[in-house]
């Protein structure tokens, strides 16, 4: 019990350092793309492109960290991902900088999904994997809180190349100490490993039910973030904003889904309601950025606060409706559809910004999957309620 504590504190140790690293780049991205002479269209396909590599490898690495383990898909990755954040600080030219943005979002692709079914294998029940995420949660949270805030100053301090490679060469540090302390769990319970994992195919996931409930908010929820992720530091560029100011933004966001994390009682909820009322909740956010009710600052605070409601729930219901067999495959299905919402809301948001309001779109994707998702759920209570009366 003892070596499973131990063991899944370096999971948390490596996965709150991993997002601190990479999430340091956020406020960065789109004015030093600007520096090398992209426009706000480009941008946003350099973002939607790495995300469509990054829905690619999601796909592909749910069979493999079912088959194969997830420890190695967790070091390999963060060490091509480490040389690539160094290689952005070389680049001259956006062509290259759209290159080194696909295979780093290709590479990292394996990451989450490895890192997550690690985790779940560490839970003995429905309680504990809660726990478990909502620990995930609050460690990636205070991660997206402090990371801006860094990353704004470095970038301002030290410039956009020397911060690019002071990430790659931390992601390098991460590897090593994820290749010396991480321990595969089905390494040490190989006695357990069930031949239904390689029955339990995309199509069977993609089957249950619930699963649809998932995929459909994870889409829309990811949406409304990338919306975010890229209209607030191309303020630096259109506003003349500093990424110091962007990254305090963004920081403030992050800080709203601390604290909806750390409301445990949440968790005795149904995972499903809790996703209606997070996606709503994120909704009439955006309408209030749109129609300019409130100060940009504290209604990212309150997207925030709704979207720490929704990602726990999303990996517990997950969880809750796929046999552990089954996690790698469910959670790649969930990373490419967060994937698909990131590649979608960054090119259109980059194609449409000059003449329509983002946000405002944002907000009808949200409430549109909102109207989708509930009545899925009706559905799913008339089939239980059928079964019960037979």
């Amino acid at each position: 019990m003892r070596i499973t504590a131990i063991n899944k504190m370096h999971i948390f140790a490596v996965m709150f350092l991993m997002s601190l690293v990479m999430s340091i780049q956020s406020p960065l991205f789109a004015p030093y793309a600007a520096t090398l002479g992209a426009s706000s269209v480009l941008i946003g396909i350099m973002l939607s492109s790495a995300q469509i590599a990054n829905l690619s490898g999601n796909l592909i690495a749910g069979p493999l960290v079912d088959r194969y383990g997830k420890k190695l898909f967790i070091t390999l990755p963060m060490f091509l991902a480490g040389i690539l954040f160094i290689s952005h600080g070389l680049v001259a030219d956006p062509t290259s900088l759209l290159l080194l943005r696909i295979l780093n979002g290709f590479a990292l692709a394996f990451l989450i999904p490895a890192a997550l079914a690690l985790l779940s294998s560490y839970a003995v029940d429905s309680r504990q994997q809660g726990k478990n995420m909502a620990i995930y949660g609050m460690l990636m949270t205070i991660a997206s809180i402090v990371a801006p805030l860094i990353g704004g100053n470095l970038g301002a301090f030290l410039g956009y190349e020397n911060t690019y490679y002071l990430i790659g060469a931390a992601l390098l540090i991460v590897a090593f100490y994820t290749f010396g302390f991480v321990r595969d769990q089905k390494q040490q319970t190989s006695h357990v490993r069930n031949s239904a994992s390689s029955n339990l195919t995309f199509r069977k996931v993609l089957a249950i039910p619930k699963v649809h409930i998932v995929l459909m908010t994870g889409f829309a929820v990811m949406y409304i973030h990338g919306v975010i992720i890229y209209e607030v530091p191309y303020l630096a560029v259109e506003q003349g904003y500093s990424t110091a100011t962007t990254g305090v933004m963004l920081s403030l966001m992050a800080s709203g889904t601390l604290i909806s994390l750390s409301l445990f009682f949440m968790h005795r909820f149904d995972p499903v309601k809790r996703l209606m009322f997070g996606l709503f909740g994120m909704s009439m956010s955006l309408f209030a950025i749109f129609n300019e009710m409130w100060t940009l600052p504290v209604l990212l605070f309150s997207v925030g606060f709704f979207f720490g409601i929704v990602m726990p729930a999303m990996a517990i219901a997950v969880t809750d409706a796929v046999s552990k067999e089954g996690h790698g495959r469910a959670f790649g299905l969930m990373s490419s559809f967060y994937s698909l919402g990131m590649i979608v809301s960054s090119f259109v948001t980059g194609v449409i910004r000059d003449s329509v309001n983002p946000y405002f779109i944002a907000f009808l994707v949200g409430m549109v999957i909102f109207t989708l998702v509930g009545y899925k759920k009706m559905s799913i209570q008339q089939v239980q309620e059928q079964r019960v009366y037979r």
